[in-house]
């Protein structure tokens, strides 16, 4: 009889000779030379180091808290298979050290347990995971048959899920990368974080690959890349611009929906992560075996140089696993009960997010999952802060929303993540869902109330302006609690779900034909007006109308109390030809067409978005960080905020609960609360916005003393072209003329 190691080699040779994985440390032997040691249980994933005794190689650490056992599979350049058991098991942790293993190194897991749907276990060794942890990501998913852990063509649907699938799925899903786990001293040592304060921020919503995919500047080879959006070129906009951070779609790791790749399409918005750690591979012109995320951070540098803030749109309400018909990618195969909700029939998944899945967060180690994740973006990728998708299903406790959550409770005391800028999307798709004001302090939160109240307000809808007047200045009725300040509210008329501004104003219903769904899809509540033609029209008059609802639409923005967000290239006009939910439209529809800023009327909006960036930037009483108070605050009667009727009277009660075509609203710069960073009181010039929605000209009576003695004009959105020079001066109590759907801002002049 031979030896024990006898049989080991042999069995390892044999393995090679057919092609098939070697098993390390199982029950065929163990492949020569590639020893496993204990390693450590943390920190989780996959981190090269070099150990006490100066030999390199890499930790790999998975939790599975249910797992019968855990199989670590390394692959070569071929996509040849090397499978090693990992033997510790420490606090549900499996981990093990394999030496020679270096940076590049391709890997995943094969997880075994029970295949035992009625009660939630999906284990099913057959499919290659990813690792949760994975810092990069390498190949793309194309899910077929194979990745799923269930018959996916079971004739009997009703049941197909419980019936599993032993096919393997290694050569068709991506593989985790073993990476550097610490960025070159050269990569940040320059780095300076922005640190724009809240009040000062214009947020900029833009993808990674539509902004930059057509844009003439930068070389072909890094259009719709990280380092296309760090070229000059693309930076120089954002620069003339004058925003302050940019709010990236999302740049996880995702997968494209069956659905979606069956109608030969993909999905382009990215709300369908599999990959937490892990910068989007198709988003790296460098390589996408570790170069990505490199790429990333120098992407990231480059922004922050340019005084522009990194804001990632994360989405840790649900994974691109979907609900029990769902593909087989990761966590569900890792331990699918102790990352997901699941229903009393725990075959089922509760789903709040309308994706086919909720993870569940208030399990602590999915809680472990998505607060490692951010502070790795934010501690060793540089990103200064978050808008969280569906953010109420994170704040689920058992069932319902909870302020108390373990998610918010979590995120309110680390001393990392408390430091930066969260924004939350606030609200999910299930019951008592809709949260707009009610995040804690420390959050901002998207306003759809704000956007619905300006939409409704410039296609004449509004049924009186009480809700108008809260929006404008700052949204007090939801923020002014628990120490709340005015940039709580992230202020929006259009976002990625939706019409852009231009289409706003050219369309009455959604024209998503191109999405394969028989326009089913995407909402039906547009809140927009087409100005009299339906689309594209050569009616000088409509196309002029639709400029200067255009107009109106981003001052009223720029001027409005909060935190204002534009969506890249609304600025120029950019359609989507009336689709509403582009989220797998990766062509021109999406991408942002840069031959707009050679048309004159285009440009000129730019200029205009670019004008009024800059007047927020230069006057502190456009940017409050305090509520208006609407009180006397000196003898005279003035106060930090006033309201005005055409006639130039105050408004009165009756006057809110009335329709108004016509709003005026006063800003004092004498009573604006706080100091400078020298200690000295804040003092600004004080501006008089007049809002007029109505197609005929109105006789607007400029209010008199304590007000103003006279009013010079800063910005008429009747006109094509802005003057640059200070405009007319009107002296006070006398009666203008203001044209037909117009926004007047008014400098207070003495």
């Amino acid at each position: 009889m031979s030896s024990a190691a006898e049989q080991e080699a042999v069995a390892g040779a044999v393995a090679a000779e057919e092609g098939r994985p070697a098993v390390l440390n199982g029950a065929r032997g163990r492949a020569p030379g590639v020893p496993v040691r204990p390693g450590a249980p943390v920190p989780l994933g996959a981190r090269f180091r070099v150990g006490p005794d100066g030999v390199a190689g890499t930790n790999f650490a998975l939790w599975a808290g249910g797992a019968e056992a855990v199989e670590l599979c390394l692959f070569d350049e071929r996509g040849k298979e090397t499978r090693a058991k990992l033997t510790e098991l420490t606090h549900e942790i499996w981990h093990g050290f394999v030496p020679g293993v270096m940076p590049g190194q391709r890997y995943g897991y094969r997880v075994h347990g029970r295949w035992d749907p009625w009660t939630g276990a999906r284990w099913n060794p057959a499919k290659l995971l990813l690792d949760p942890y994975a810092r990069a990501v390498d190949g793309d998913f194309t899910l077929p048959p194979e990745v799923y852990g269930h018959v996916r063509d079971w004739p009997q649907q009703h049941v197909a899920d419980t019936v599993r699938d032993e096919r393997d799925s290694a050569p068709y899903v991506p593989k985790g990368v073993v990476v550097h786990d610490d960025a070159p001293d050269d990569e940040w040592q320059d780095d300076r974080r922005p640190k724009t304060p809240w009040a000062d921020s214009v947020i900029y919503e833009l993808h990674v690959r539509g902004f930059t995919k057509l844009h003439p500047g930068i070389p072909e080879e890094l259009r719709g890349t990280y380092a296309g959006l760090a070229h000059p070129a693309a930076i120089e906009h954002l620069a003339k611009l004058g925003v302050t951070a940019v709010e990236l779609l999302p740049v996880h790791q995702f997968a494209h929906e069956d659905h979606l790749l069956r109608r030969g399409l993909r999905n382009y918005w990215g709300y369908n992560s599999i990959g937490y750690f892990a910068p989007h591979a198709a988003y790296a012109a460098s390589g996408t075996t570790g170069q990505q995320v490199g790429e990333f951070r120098r992407m990231v540098r480059a922004l922050h140089a340019a005084g522009i803030e990194v804001i990632l749109d994360v989405v840790y309400n649900h994974t691109a696993e979907a609900g029990e018909l769902g593909p087989t990618l990761s966590l569900k195969g890792v331990d699918n009960r102790g990352y997901y909700r699941l229903q009393a029939d725990a075959r089922r998944y509760a789903d709040y997010t309308g994706c086919g899945n909720t993870l569940h967060v208030v399990q602590p180690q999915v809680l472990r999952l998505i607060t490692d994740s951010l502070r790795y973006w934010v501690t060793e990728m540089g990103v200064d802060g978050f808008r969280f998708d569906l953010a109420a299903a994170l704040a689920r406790s058992m069932h319902d929303v909870d302020m108390l959550s373990p998610f918010l409770a979590v995120i309110a005391q680390d001393p990392v993540l408390r430091r930066v800028k969260l924004i939350a999307e606030p609200w999910d798709i299930g019951s008592g869902g809709y949260q707009v004001g009610a995040f804690p302090p420390l959050w901002t939160e998207w306003n759809d109330r704000y956007r619905d109240a300006v939409r409704d307000f410039w296609r004449g809808a509004l049924p009186d302006v009480r809700d108008l007047g809260y929006r404008l200045s700052g949204s007090s009725d939801l923020y002014a609690w628990g120490g709340r300040r005015p940039y709580a509210s992230v202020n929006f008329v259009t976002a990625h779900d939706g019409f852009t501004l231009r289409d706003m104003v050219s369309y009455e219903h959604k024209h998503n034909e191109a999405n394969g769904e028989g326009n089913r899809d995407g909402s039906n509540d547009n809140r927009s007006w087409n100005c009299g033609a339906e689309g594209g029209t050569d009616d000088e008059d409509v196309l002029a109308l639709r400029r200067r609802q255009l107009r109106n639409l981003l001052s009223t923005l720029l001027l409005s109390t909060g935190v204002p967000m534009l969506v890249a290239g609304d600025e120029m006009g950019r359609t989507q030809r009336g689709n509403n939910n582009a989220y797998c439209q990766d062509n021109e529809i999406s991408w942002l067409d840069w031959a707009l800023l050679e048309e004159p009327g285009w440009k000129a909006l730019f200029e205009l978005t670019s004008r009024l960036i800059a007047l927020r930037h230069r006057h502190p009483v456009l940017r409050r960080r305090a509520f208006f108070s609407g009180r006397p605050h000196s003898a005279d009667g003035l106060r930090d905020l006033a309201w005005f009727t055409a006639r130039g009277t105050e408004m009165t009660e009756a006057d809110w609960y009335a329709p108004a075509a016509t709003l005026g609203m006063y800003l004092s710069g004498r009573d604006i609360p706080g100091r400078d960073e020298r200690g000295a009181q804040i003092v600004d010039d004080s501006f008089l916005v007049v809002l007029h929605t109505g197609h005929r000209p109105v006789d607007f009576v400029l209010p008199g003393t304590p007000w103003a003695r006279r009013y010079e004009v800063v910005v008429d959105t009747s006109r094509e072209e802005q003057a640059r020079e200070p405009g007319a001066e009107h002296p006070a109590g006398t009666e203008i003329s203001v044209p037909g759907r117009t926004v007047l801002l008014l400098r207070v002049a003495g």
